[in-house]
């Protein structure tokens, strides 16, 4: 059977080339998807089998529309990530110069990325939102998409009638987006000692001490917190919940303890997947937190209670 794939595209989308990078079949149908929440919606109701959208940006921060969408609604869980180094071009339709652009449209992370040269070189130029840096540039295909002008990657140049007329145009260098694949909770990957597990964590009261007790459960059991993000909850002013990116895998004891510990102080915890780090990176562990450790304390407590 064919495995489908859905994508943020369209054609030449950052989270094309991302998905590229993971190891997927040949055979597999990939599909692109108008926006980050219509690609999850067709992981949610089966269209296709899972779905790839970014994250988290090294120079931008969080994709916010990602984590709420994956914070709320029918539950979807990550079971990969990619990694992609992201580099911007200006692309217009054929016989378009530096000096006719004064409109400019691109996803708004891609923006703030390259605020900096487009100040220097457009400083008159109005930046204009877009569903992704792809649907940019494929925009200008219709003369009158009121826009002159898309920041993209190059490779756009090869799918639509467009061209660069300036390449390299971001304002940090080595700037990266991390994207994740999701799909319909289902069976866990196994661990492979350098995991990372994602969770949305919903306070019970804006309280003192809340984020504490949060993350008291982490630290007590040598748990590794990789990313923290507050998100409205969209019920009332104030009222947030944490997104968090934790070192490990729901199979370790550290993890597994961490969580239930969360159960009992959160008011609800959305798992959202244990799966390998891009980098292969193992955690560096202290003494006290390993598995074997956890066996033996529990070993301990049944003597101590006369069980065993």
């Amino acid at each position: 059977m064919t495995t489908r794939i859905a994508f943020l595209g369209p054609r030449g989308s950052f989270a094309e080339a991302a998905l590229r990078t993971l190891p997927i079949s040949e055979t597999s149908e990939l599909v692109a998807a108008a926006s980050v929440q219509a690609a999850l919606d067709a992981a949610r109701d089966g269209s296709v089998d899972c779905a790839l959208v970014p994250i988290e940006n090294s120079v931008e921060g969080a994709v916010s529309i990602t984590l709420d969408e994956l914070a709320n609604g029918e539950p979807l869980v990550i079971i990969d990530e990619a990694v992609l180094a992201v580099s911007f071009s200006l692309v217009v339709r054929p016989g378009t110069s530096l000096s006719d652009v004064t409109r400019i449209a691109t996803h708004p992370h891609a923006a703030a990325q390259v605020r900096g040269w487009v100040s220097a070189n457009l400083p008159d130029a109005v930046m204009l939102p877009a569903l992704s840096t792809a649907a940019a540039a494929q925009g200008l295909l219709d003369p009158a998409c009121g826009y002159d002008a898309a920041v993209s990657q190059h490779i756009v140049t090869e799918l639509y009638d467009v061209v660069s007329i300036a390449d390299g145009i971001e304002d940090t260098a080595d700037a990266i987006t991390r994207f994740v694949l999701v799909q319909r909770p289902g069976a866990i990957p196994a661990p492979t000692g350098a995991d990372k597990t994602t969770l949305s964590l919903f306070i019970r009261s804006d309280q003192p001490g809340a984020l504490l007790a949060i993350l008291t459960e982490f630290a007590v059991r040598g748990v590794n917190l990789t990313r923290i993000e507050s998100r409205p909850t969209r019920k009332q002013l104030g009222d947030y919940y944490f997104s968090v990116d934790i070192e490990g895998h729901v199979n370790d004891s550290r993890v597994s303890e961490a969580l239930m510990g969360l159960h009992r102080v959160c008011l609800d915890v959305r798992y959202m997947g244990s799966y390998p780090r891009h980098d292969g990176k193992a955690p560096v562990l202290r003494e006290g937190v390993t598995d074997g450790d956890f066996a033996e304390a529990q070993q301990w407590l049944r003597q101590l209670k006369g069980e065993i």
